[in-house]
């Protein structure tokens, strides 16, 4: 096993994150926030001049062959930007759901749309709780030469705007095309304004089936993917939301000192920076298994679910505590950085449950 990243991905970290530097500053992100649609001529750009929605997708695809230690990295990257884009819901979620079935037409026909970035795509899962687990009750029925759907799925990612839905019903995988009729789209407002996610109602709604021979292994394999990226964002964003306060307590001055020569402020910025380290290692470590040891993956999986998300909200919320009251004003960034995090703390299920999910694959 090996931890450490090589030049050509130490390259890869450096041209992805000067891209964003660049590219989306925080006055992009708050446009998002207050209402605009997520910027299409960034999205281009993205995909066309980096390819990074094609960066984890085979070749034969018409993607890069590149591995989840390498998504890994540019995700870290987007979370530290706190990036509002539909990267996670189509390059990560359906992407990996389609390599995942046993729909070649499927994936020969949507992955290089997915891996081009002309395609936005997403997957529906979660109904009355965001976990991804539970009872499915979207039924799926047959009708004359497919199949539709009827049911409703809850905290779609990006739900609002794909332009393909794959749908996890009692009976598999379908997809569902964005214009279908009995589709209904319900925006929701989420704690976190930087990622769009919405309700769908399928009401007698065409669908195709995706060939699988296992869809609930289809559904654990995509889920525990899904934990391992959503974990890089969130180490990510923990990195940043550190950077900030060690900058922070760097400069500002109280009662005639630097806030950073106290005890209790160099405590919590250490305290911050051991989260980092220990966070940053379990990643790489289910990165590295995802791409070399898929019968961990499972454990891997949960491990750095229950590890990362606590994590990042401790650290977001000392962020905010550190910076005194700025910390808590709307002018000030750190407050995105701690919705953020408590979003996706919760995005796949409860802290207790993705320890619930540890303990079971440890055999505790």
């Amino acid at each position: 096993m090996d931890l450490l990243l090589s030049q050509e991905q130490e390259d890869l970290r450096a041209s992805v994150r000067k891209f964003f530097q660049d590219q989306v500053p925080m006055s992009r992100v708050r446009a998002v926030v207050d209402g605009a649609d997520y910027d299409g001529d960034l999205w281009k750009r993205m995909t066309g001049e980096l390819g990074l929605a094609g960066l984890a997708v085979p070749e034969s695809y018409g993607g890069a062959g590149a591995g989840h230690v390498e998504r890994s990295i540019v995700l870290e990257e987007m979370g530290r930007a706190l990036l509002p884009s539909s990267f996670f819901s189509s390059a990560v979620l359906a992407a990996d759901t389609l390599l995942a079935l046993d729909d070649e037409d499927a994936r020969a026909g949507l992955l290089p749309r997915i891996a081009s970035g002309d395609l936005l795509a997403t997957v529906a899962v979660a109904e009355k709780t965001a976990r991804w687990d539970s009872t499915v009750d979207t039924k799926a029925t047959e009708s004359g030469d497919g199949w539709v759907l009827d049911g409703r799925k809850n905290l779609v990612i990006d739900g609002q705007t794909a332009a393909a839905i794959i749908v996890y019903a009692d009976s598999g995988f379908f997809l569902v095309d964005g214009d279908a009729s009995g589709l209904t789209r319900t925006p929701l407002v989420s704690l976190d304004p930087t990622r769009r996610i919405a309700r769908l109602d399928f009401a007698a709604t065409p669908a195709k089936k995706l060939a699988s021979a296992d869809p609930a292994a289809v559904l654990a394999k995509i889920a525990d993917l899904a934990a391992v990226a959503l974990a890089a964002e969130q180490v990510g964003g923990l990195a940043r939301t550190m950077e900030m306060t060690v900058d922070y307590a760097k400069i500002r001055v109280q009662f005639g000192r630097l806030i950073g020569s106290y005890q209790a402020v160099k405590h919590g910025c250490v305290d911050s920076y051991v989260d980092w380290e220990l966070t940053s290692s379990v990643l790489r470590y289910a990165a590295w298994v995802a791409d070399n040891q898929p019968d961990e993956l499972p454990t891997a999986a949960a491990l750095v679910r229950a590890s990362v998300s606590p994590a990042y909200f401790q650290v977001a919320a000392r962020t905010i505590q550190l910076h005194g009251g700025i910390g808590y004003t709307w002018e000030h960034d750190a407050h995105l950085y701690y919705k953020r995090a408590k979003s996706a703390e919760q995005l796949f299920g409860t802290v207790l449950d993705q320890r619930e999910t540890l303990a079971d694959r440890l055999g505790i």
